[in-house]
């Protein structure tokens, strides 16, 4: 089944999902899937037309923790996440133990994801604050950074996960500068997202 609208007398007919929705497996057999679409509780989510801030935070996070990443690890951008039958999300930025070589995976399980980011953008806002972090800490992924534009300026908020609860707690708010211990040390000048000569003023 083609996800592109099928042309009929009356109009377009969208194609119409198996009773209980899509499944993970879906996103790898329907033909004509926008790029980076993801399955939210058996529904497809399209991604919109992302805006400067999120491709410069994007491209600051990946290159960032590329650079300081243990042995061991490996940041994947825009890869999903199988978390159950009715959800593969895909985070902006991933840190995630190294499990295989196959070449052509499409997807990582939930296990082995250390780290997931998310870039806030604005038709994601609800996905990001409220849906996603409840699915990853469901799916027990130890760390969750949420990344918003505040005025051209990042502020990442940092989560980690409680075995007690299996939810999220905040353990900080950064904005100029994001220093951590876990999942493993980093330091990081927030302000070089921003564009040369927005810092330089």
């Amino acid at each position: 089944m083609s996800v592109d609208p099928e042309k009929t007398d009356s109009g377009y007919h969208w194609p119409v999902p198996p009773a209980g929705g899509w499944t993970g497996d879906d996103l790898d057999r329907l033909p004509n899937l926008p790029p980076h679409t993801e399955l939210i509780d058996g529904s497809l989510v399209f991604v919109s037309p992302q805006t400067r801030f999120h491709m410069r935070a994007l491209r600051f996070f990946e290159q960032q923790l590329e650079s300081l990443v243990p042995v061991g690890l490996e940041v994947l951008r825009e890869f999903t996440i199988d978390i159950d039958r009715r959800n593969r999300p895909e985070p902006d930025v991933i840190v995630a133990e190294e499990d295989s070589e196959d070449p052509d995976q499409t997807r990582l399980p939930a296990s082995i994801v250390r780290l997931a980011i998310e870039i806030v953008s604005p038709e994601s806002v609800g996905r990001d604050r409220e849906t996603k972090p409840i699915k990853y800490a469901r799916a027990k992924i130890p760390h969750f950074w949420r990344v918003e534009n505040r005025e051209g300026r990042a502020v990442v908020y940092v989560y980690e996960l409680d075995p007690a609860t299996q939810a999220y707690v905040a353990t900080g708010i950064f904005h100029d500068r994001l220093k951590v211990s876990v999942p493993f040390p980093l330091d990081l000048d927030l302000t070089a997202i921003s564009p040369k000569r927005r810092r330089a003023e």
